[in-house]
């Protein structure tokens, strides 16, 4: 009991600490719009004992309370009552699997700091632990495009998150593995045991848990994003063995190779329909300040270094790692857009469909689950890219927003986004635990029950 006592005073203790660098650290006034596209605004780095912490506590969605969208859209709840929805995959039926997700095992403690981070993060992230995840729910739309079936399709899952479809194999990329299973069109759930394809890097110590999923268009490869093990490197080099990584997958035999390096932690992986490229968002490092480093998408080159550890957006040192690999820095590619400052990406959507205003065609759209550490709040929302010719082409425009309410309090965070066959646009809340729907102004939508 004492050293439960000892340890819970050291947390508080620490946690004091880092509210009182926190507000003694208060932000000089800077536009983020600066950090959007492809040549952001780099001011100069920040250190600190304690990173600056400014969290957005959950409340949840009030009834009749839901996200706002930009002119021209509507936006309904299509499933409520869910456990961490994470991301989404629009079967070739029209079917609609969402990911629920919570993270795996708690990761090892290195430094005092480690522990007021773990303890204040808990605070934004819980958005209700009451119900069961770890699992893959399917909903089912009726012919007029309203959903009627809410069901398990598939369950006891490791921390899933990126899933495809290629002929009759569904894939899972659980934190620890990628897993085959059995799928017939029409299938409401599965209860086949899957067959592991390749393991991926997981525990003891797992940071970056979400391993994001895609097909090569004609089906042969999968590639998979595998997220570093720290923030800038502090649990040791070792610990990042393959990791900060895109992995392709050979279908067939399961071989693996590193496609591209040097990305902290790469999610919303997607081939640009236009182009052929593959796409990812980019979560950037922390603790250099409120406005360094710019989060970004960017097309991955085959055998791309990207900078992380050693350097960000191209060859901007970072400082703190040390021994430095000037060899590697010297080849870093710089990203082709920036998303501004800790606006944490998750999620990213090419739309080719016609459903949604002619504005919203032809480019991305992408989630952003929203800062932690800066005193004003960057994030907290789905922003649209408008592409040209298979490059992005214009500022990021706010489709869905109200995610914060006026007391900076998270009602609902976005991370996945999703086109459904009828070409509207599906945001995956995880905090808020639904599932919204977009759609033109003029169009219906109902929700589905929990």
């Amino acid at each position: 009991m004492t050293k439960f006592l000892t340890g819970r005073r050291l947390g508080l203790a620490l946690a004091a600490t880092a509210a009182l660098s926190l507000a003694a650290c208060k932000e000089e006034p800077f536009d983020t719009a600066s950090q959007i596209g492809p040549n952001p605004k780099l001011p100069a780095p920040q250190q600190y004992l304690f990173p600056p912490m400014h969290l957005a506590p959950v409340v949840g969605w009030k009834a009749g309370e839901k996200p706002v969208v930009a002119e021209g859209l509507k936006i309904e709840a299509l499933a409520t009552g869910l456990q961490h929805p994470r991301s989404l995959y629009t079967l070739p039926n029209g079917d609609i699997l969402v990911v629920e997700s919570k993270a795996p095992w708690p990761n090892p403690i290195h430094r005092p700091k480690d522990i007021v981070m773990g303890w204040i993060e808990s605070w934004v992230t819980s958005g209700g632990d009451t119900g069961p995840s770890n699992r893959i729910t399917l909903l089912r739309p009726g012919g007029d495009g309203k959903p009627e079936t809410q069901s398990v399709f598939l369950d006891h899952l490791t921390s899933p998150f990126g899933v495809a479809l290629v002929g009759n194999d569904f894939y899972v990329a659980n934190t620890d593995a990628i897993v085959r299973y059995p799928y017939t069109t029409g299938d409401t759930k599965i209860t086949a045991p899957g067959t592991v394809l390749t393991p991926l890097p997981g525990g003891p110590i797992d940071h970056h848990w979400t391993k994001s999923l895609v097909a090569s268009p004609d089906g042969s490869l999968l590639y998979v994003g595998v997220g570093s093990n720290s923030n800038i490197t502090e649990n040791g080099i070792g610990a990042e063995l393959n990791r900060a990584a895109i992995w392709e997958v050979d279908r067939a035999t399961g071989r693996w190779r590193i496609f591209a390096s040097g990305l902290r932690n790469p999610n919303g992986l997607t081939f640009e329909p236009e182009s052929g490229a593959l796409w990812t968002v980019v979560n950037e490092r922390d603790e250099l300040g409120p406005n360094l480093v710019p989060d970004y998408m960017t097309s991955v080159k085959d055998g791309g270094f990207y900078g992380w550890p050693y350097s960000y957006f191209g060859k901007n040192i970072d400082p703190r790692v040390m021994p430095q690999r000037p060899d590697l820095v010297e080849k870093a590619i710089v990203p082709d857009y920036a998303l501004s400052s800790h606006v944490a990406p998750l999620g990213l959507a090419f739309n080719t469909a016609e459903t949604l205003p002619q504005k919203y065609r032809g480019g991305a759209f992408v989630g952003e689950h929203g800062s932690w550490d800066r005193d004003q709040f960057n994030g907290y929302k789905v922003v649209y890219v408008p592409f040209s010719g298979g490059r992005p082409n214009g500022m990021a425009e706010d489709v869905v927003t109200g995610f914060l309410n006026a007391d900076g309090e998270a009602r609902g965070r976005p991370v996945g986004v999703a086109i459904d066959k009828s070409g509207a646009l599906l945001v995956a809340d995880d905090v808020g635990n639904t599932v919204w729907r977009v759609t033109g102004g003029d169009q219906n939508v109902t929700s589905v029950g929990q």
